[in-house]
């Protein structure tokens, strides 16, 4: 991956670095040499991946709301980070239905303060803004979405996800177009899965809470099918598309799909049966009903412009991505998690390297 040494020694601002994704960015980045500043929120769950790696402690880790226009551009402009990768987001779809307001307001309005934020930060000189595959309209048909698709959105979750790609689009082609100003891109993965994630109606963490209390998981949408990846598959992505932004932005200043191939798609269903297999522990209960809430049943996306143009592809099979995942919930409580999460970061890296011949 000699590709992301660009970040040894860069600023690097993540929003969001306390959540799940933004937690395992956070060790990445410090094991890649970065100088990491962090901008979110207080975690919600003491045992997720940014309090239990103490990654904390190893980076500068500030508290602030993306919806506080005034105090985002006080943090970033005193700062003045090189990278930007924005992943501050409320990124449940059941969330969105309880709260449908908050939702909008910090996905959307969120966007648009860190927009306004870096384009009076000259210092900043690539933006990376994680969105989401439910960004698209979705009808739900045997097509894997490209990034020219029509955005939409059936619930507030994924509504707020596609009129997120519209403000970055437009602030991209209003603001950020000319040259030597900052690099622009957004990024659209699938269901994310590893270790850390302790997150509500989520089915990883909901099946391995299932575990300790020796309870059967309960599916809502066992048949629903997702294009699940290991967390560090769409950040690879991520830090691959800032490394080509720095060089050469011109030519990657657009939207992105990273997920896995398209006949690594599998349903809930299956995602459960193969952790009952690798840890031969836990069960299930069917509990879906014909009048629940709206969550889509069939999502694929279409990676071909991320593998042509970006010479990115899925390092991980189905198999692989569950017996990772699993691998780090049966022992976070054995060993240092900052450790267990390191050997995972760089055994994920060595096969980086093995398939691209690096």
């Amino acid at each position: 991956m000699s590709e992301l040494e660009i970040y040894k020694g860069k600023k690097v601002l993540i929003t969001g670095h306390t959540g799940f994704k933004g937690g395992w960015l956070s060790n990445w980045l410090h094991l890649l040499g970065a100088e990491v500043f962090g901008y979110a929120l207080d975690p919600v769950h003491q045992e997720g991946i940014f309090h239990a790696s103490e990654i904390g402690f190893k980076i500068h880790d500030f508290r602030g709301d993306i919806r506080d226009l005034s105090g985002l551009k006080e943090y970033i402009t005193s700062v003045k980070p090189d990278f930007v990768f924005h992943l501050a987001a409320q990124a449940l779809v059941l969330s969105s239905y309880q709260n449908p307001v908050e939702t909008f307001e910090v996905n959307v309005s969120g966007t648009v303060n860190v927009l306004e934020a870096i384009r009076e930060c000259p210092s900043v000189k690539v933006a990376v803004f994680i969105t989401s595959d439910k960004c698209y309209d979705n009808k739900e048909l045997d097509w894997a979405y490209r990034e020219t698709d029509p955005m939409g959105g059936h619930d507030p979750y994924s509504a707020s996800k596609g009129a997120a790609e519209i403000v970055i689009n437009s602030y991209r082609k209003s603001f950020f177009s000319e040259n030597g100003k900052t690099a622009i891109a957004s990024a659209r993965a699938g269901n994310v899965i590893g270790g850390g994630d302790w997150a509500e109606f989520r089915l990883v963490p909901d099946f391995f809470r299932a575990i300790e209390k020796g309870e059967k998981i309960k599916l809502r949408n066992p048949n629903a099918t997702r294009p699940w990846q290991h967390v560090l598959e769409p950040l690879g992505a991520y830090l691959l598309l800032g490394a080509k932004l720095f060089h050469n932005p011109e030519s990657f200043t657009e939207a992105w799909n990273f997920g896995p191939a398209m006949y690594d798609n599998h349903s809930v269903v299956e995602l459960v049966k193969e952790i009952i297999a690798y840890t031969e522990k836990g069960s299930f209960v069917d509990i879906s009903k014909p009048d629940q809430l709206h969550e889509a049943n069939l999502l694929m996306l279409d990676i071909t412009k991320a593998k042509q143009k970006l010479a990115w592809t899925p390092v991980l099979n189905f198999k692989e991505t569950v017996q990772m995942t699993s691998e780090w919930y049966m022992n976070y409580k054995k060993t240092k998690v900052f450790d267990l999460t390191k050997s995972q970061i760089l055994s994920y890296q060595n096969k980086w390297n093995s398939l691209n011949g690096n």
